[in-house]
């Protein structure tokens, strides 16, 4: 009888142990491993840029070379694209051509610590604003230039929004699978307030802030606020909760400044992918509205 009860109590133990090992793995290790995947650096081979673009190089304010490609434009309106978390322009190739031939200009850059930029890599793209500036800057010295837009996937609109009240150049900004890049952010969305919803996330954000040196940005709902001149259309997946939640309260938050396409059943970032004609079709029409009526206004 004592044996059988030693046996029970070293097989709870058993149990204890694994169901400890377990959680430690899920709520601390895993969470620790992506913050330390966010910051190692990617460089994603980059291609020929396709006609009728030129390679250029821009230097940020604290001396990053940014690696891109530019067109000018035939209409007096250039939209810069700011690519995904690990990707570089050659994401932005097919964007870059459908908006040349609308006859817009088109900056696709590398940001910081991707592609063939230099710097070092975060995939939350906390020091993004740095990259946005610089941009803004060779473009207001670029010629028949009237009007600046922009067009971001994932990291890159999120850049984008978190850029916005820095950069009122900017006039009209895409933000296509924006979500959030910091503790702050995540709990705008009040089902992430809970610590249960959202420690996992605080220890990869601390993890980045720790390894990288960086603080996380002001919240890039904060900058949309702040950025009353900006017009934004929002484009969330609609095969992603969490992502369709956050575009519906970036839209409530500008109100009539933001339009907002959840494209059915679509996964991260998979709208063009899934709806290539809308998606044109929409992104087309905003530039237009935003950005050509203005330059033809007298």
């Amino acid at each position: 009888m004592k044996n059988k009860s030693m046996s029970r109590l070293r097989l709870l133990r058993i149990f204890i142990s694994i169901l400890f090992t377990i959680l430690i793995g899920l709520y601390l290790v895993l969470p620790a491993a992506l913050g330390i995947a966010a910051i190692i650096p990617v460089k994603q081979t980059v291609g020929t840029p396709p006609p009728p673009f030129k390679t250029v190089s821009i230097t940020t304010e604290d001396n990053i070379t940014l690696a891109g490609w530019y067109a000018p434009p035939a209409n007096s309106a250039v939209i810069l694209l700011l690519h995904g978390a690990g990707g570089s322009r050659e994401q932005l190739r097919f964007l870059a051509q459908l908006l040349v031939s609308h006859g817009y200009g088109v900056l696709a850059i590398d940001a910081r610590g991707h592609g063939a930029s230099g710097g070092k890599t975060n995939r939350l793209g906390w020091q993004g604003s740095r990259d946005v500036a610089a941009a803004v800057d060779f473009l207001h010295a670029q010629p028949n230039i009237q009007q600046i837009g922009a067009l971001g996937l994932s990291m890159g609109g999120e850049i984008l929004l978190g850029a916005a009240a820095d950069n009122p150049e900017i006039v009209a900004i895409v933000a296509d699978g924006a979500t959030r890049r910091c503790t702050e952010e995540l709990l705008a969305l009040s089902s992430e307030r809970p610590l249960v919803r959202n420690f996992t996330a605080r220890v990869m954000f601390i993890t980045v802030q720790i390894l990288s040196g960086e603080k996380p940005p002001e919240p890039l709902l904060d900058s949309m606020i702040k950025a009353e001149g900006t017009r934004f259309l929002l484009i969330a997946g609609g095969a992603e909760t969490q992502e369709v939640e956050f575009n519906k309260l970036f839209a409530s938050a500008v109100s009539n400044r933001a339009e907002l396409w959840i494209a059915p059943e679509t996964p991260h970032v998979g709208a063009h992918d899934l709806y290539p004609d809308e998606y044109e079709h929409r992104a087309i029409d905003f530039f237009d509205k935003t950005l050509l009526q203005e330059v033809e206004t007298p």
